[in-house]
């Protein structure tokens, strides 16, 4: 049965009108619980590591998209929409780019990298503005896939099972997915499913970053020249886009430089970043509700 738009509308209303739900209820946070316990029963190490890895990767979002569709069967739509909420993430990811902005317009760099805790894993302390506002402006645009457009394509086409499926493959590669002594193994699984998982979603949330801007030209060439110099096949996409469209140049050190020959971001640039994910959420919104009502109907 094709999804019920009126789960998906109430789900975007929720989330623009009350945002994230407290941490004692919220399936995201329950899915990184499950996976510390998880990696506590894990091998030490060798091939039993990596397959122990790949299981828990598999078995999460065939978990979450078990429990998802027996909802979606039992209960009335709007404690559906209730439980959809949860996978979408766009009011909690402006606000937090937004906290960054207000500490750097202040010069409080000590504020800013706190804020910026909860937008990127990378260590903070020794980032300076510039810095502080490229790795900001990249994580609005990575997490544009990952919390926004990754989970309402998924919905379109799986519904719930599909959006929780999702955040539980993403949840399992932001929580795993390093190339550290400590998760090159137990994460090589993960990390593998969510490039899979996303490598459409990036390149639709970059054509929305696309739509979103007037610098149409500068973005294409951005992108054309950097999307694929970052570590991620998909974060890419969005990152060198953003940086085309903001004019900015976006650098993370010992890693990668997007669109290096324009000027280095400062607040101002991550309050224009913000603005441009936001528009770049609300054209992926109404084109995912648009493709739920012309299922619906054909359905």
């Amino acid at each position: 049965m094709p999804p019920d738009p009126r789960v998906l509308l109430g789900a975007l209303v929720l989330d623009w009108l009350a945002g994230e739900p407290p941490v004692a209820c919220h399936p995201v946070v329950w899915m990184g619980w499950a996976l510390d316990r998880c990696e506590t029963w894990a091998p030490a190490s060798g091939p039993g590591r990596r397959a122990y890895g790949m299981l828990v990767a598999l078995s999460l979002p065939l978990g979450w998209a078990a429990v998802a569709r027996v909802i979606e069967r039992r209960v009335p739509w709007p404690l559906q929409a209730l439980v959809l909420k949860p996978s979408l993430a766009g009011r909690a990811l402006l606000a937090a780019g937004h906290e960054v902005e207000q500490s750097l317009g202040r010069g409080d760099l000590a504020g800013a990298r706190a804020g910026l805790r909860a937008l990127v894993s990378r260590p903070t302390a020794h980032l300076d503005g510039p810095l502080l506002a490229a790795a900001a402006i990249e994580s609005l645009a990575e997490n544009l896939v990952d919390s926004w457009v990754a989970p309402l394509l998924a919905f379109c086409g799986w519904g719930m099972a599909g959006a929780y499926a999702y955040r539980a493959a993403n949840t399992a590669d932001a929580m795993w997915g390093y190339r550290s002594p400590r998760y090159a193994e137990l994460g090589s699984g993960a990390a593998r499913l969510d490039d899979v998982l996303s490598w459409l979603p990036a390149r639709l949330g970059a054509a929305c970053l696309l739509l979103a801007t007037s610098r149409r030209a500068d973005a294409l060439a951005a992108w054309w020249h950097d999307a694929r110099r970052t570590a991620s096949p998909n974060a890419g996409q969005v990152m060198a886009m953003a940086a085309g469209a903001l004019g900015v140049r976006l650098e993370k050190r010992a890693h990668h430089v997007l669109h290096g020959q324009a000027p280095p971001p400062t607040s101002a640039s991550l309050g224009q970043a913000r603005r441009l994910v936001a528009t770049a959420m609300a054209l992926s919104a109404g084109l995912s509700v648009l493709l739920v009502l012309a299922r619906r109907r054909r359905g």
